[in-house]
């Protein structure tokens, strides 16, 4: 029998949350077969069987373990139960359905639900989001639809509560939500945060997208988004105003000649914010591959250390939301993170003529100790220009100036 052991995960780090068993207690694994997911203060990482054998687990989903603790144990010496499969093992082809035999319902892809409630959303033309999932994995159940039908208007709040329900459920903050509240609360209170804010008229992008979309998706194999336009002016403006670029570290302040951008992303277990590193040395179809494969990444629970570490400057994006404006918290140690927001049209004032725009509004936090009302502005003005004229990213001024070397 030998014992699987809490693996260290970083220096500051003494304790990890199970989130979850990927295998069974009693049941046969494979060497080098993942066990069980961990949860970390910093990132979610796998626990992997070292021996083939029969698995003995110990704790429940959801407990918090010490580093070095015995998370599992395996039999080496157990004899392989008749059929087992090994991970090895080629697994069966899906079934292929062809488009006649598809059922037809009005159930968004993203959205699961049991084939008898899915035929009873289609029928009925109920709006899932009145429905309150009691499935394993949230799947919508006939019992959920059934409720729905017979309460129009009205709806609970939990799976398996009932309407006027006074319910009060307690859960364990799990060990990131921890340490986003600890680093928000730190930000708040170690930086003489400041929020300036400007507008973006976004006409000349969705027009690029519009023309390019499709031919940069063949030549790149990933979508244009916005992201890459955004990622590039900031990199192009922290170059050009380094103190937004930089840390206070005591009575120091550090410079970075790179821009690696942390980008916020949100998921179901909360905030994180994975870094795409020296973003002015990538291509905007590299900062999109970069964006897509950090943002699987961090859906999945699967970001390492060591890519939500580092970042000198943040960018988050509540637009994706609806949000209009709001004023984003410092990512500590930086000292500026730039948030996106909702595309909204707007009557504008053009040459002297009224004209319907798509309009962002953008807002720039920074830290006043060491980022001036000056530069901060001047900062997100230059981004505001460069967003509004893409060209200008590509030698960094207008190319009419550029010739004349004004």
């Amino acid at each position: 029998m030998i014992d699987i052991k809490v693996p260290t995960v970083g220096e500051s780090i003494s304790e990890v949350t199970l989130l979850k068993w990927t295998k069974k207690d009693g049941e046969w694994v494979e060497r080098d077969e993942v066990i069980a997911e961990l949860e970390s203060e910093k990132a979610t990482f796998e626990v992997n069987a070292e021996k083939a054998g029969i698995l003995t687990t110990i704790g429940k989903e959801g407990d918090t373990i010490l580093i070095g603790d015995v998370l599992a144990k395996i039999d080496e010496t157990a004899k392989k139960p008749e059929g087992a499969v090994t991970a090895a093992a080629p697994k069966e082809e899906p079934k292929k359905v062809t488009a006649n035999e598809a059922p037809v319902t009005s159930v968004a892809n993203d959205v699961k639900a049991s084939p008898v409630a899915s035929a009873m959303i289609a029928d009925r033309k109920v709006n899932t989001n009145e429905i309150k999932a009691s499935g394993v994995g949230g799947k919508i159940m006939k019992q959920d639809v059934l409720q729905a039908i017979a309460n129009p208007g009205k709806k609970v709040f939990a799976a398996g509560s009932d309407l006027f329900s006074r319910n009060v459920r307690n859960e364990k903050m799990s060990a990131l939500r921890k340490t986003i509240s600890r680093r928000l609360v730190e930000s708040k209170n170690t930086t003489a945060m400041l929020t300036t804010f400007n507008e973006v008229d976004m006409t000349r992008i969705m027009e690029t997208r519009k023309a390019f979309k499709d031919k940069f998706k063949e030549s790149h194999g990933v979508n244009l988004g916005f992201m890459s336009f955004f990622a590039k002016a900031c990199a192009i403006a922290l170059g050009e105003w380094p103190s937004v670029n930089a840390y206070i570290d005591g009575d120091q302040i550090l410079y970075h000649d790179y821009a690696d951008i942390s980008i916020a992303v949100s998921t179901p277990r909360g905030l994180t914010v994975p870094v795409i590193r020296n973003v002015e040395s990538l291509s905007m179809a590299e900062i999109e591959k970069a964006v897509l494969v950090l943002a699987g990444k961090a859906r999945d629970s699967k970001l390492t250390a060591e890519e939500l570490q580092g970042g000198t400057f943040t960018i988050t994006n509540g637009g994706v939301f609806g949000s209009l404006m709001s004023t984003p918290i410092i990512n500590i140690p930086q000292s500026a993170i730039l948030g996106m927001h909702k595309i909204q049209e707007r009557p504008m004032a053009i040459n002297g003529q009224v004209i319907i725009r798509p309009m962002m509004y953008i807002a720039l936090s920074y830290d006043h100790r060491i980022i001036d009302g000056r530069e901060s502005v001047s900062f997100l003005v230059r981004v505001k220009e460069l967003l509004e004229n893409p060209e200008l990213m590509l030698i960094g001024k207008d190319p009419v100036k550029a010739l004349l070397e004004l």
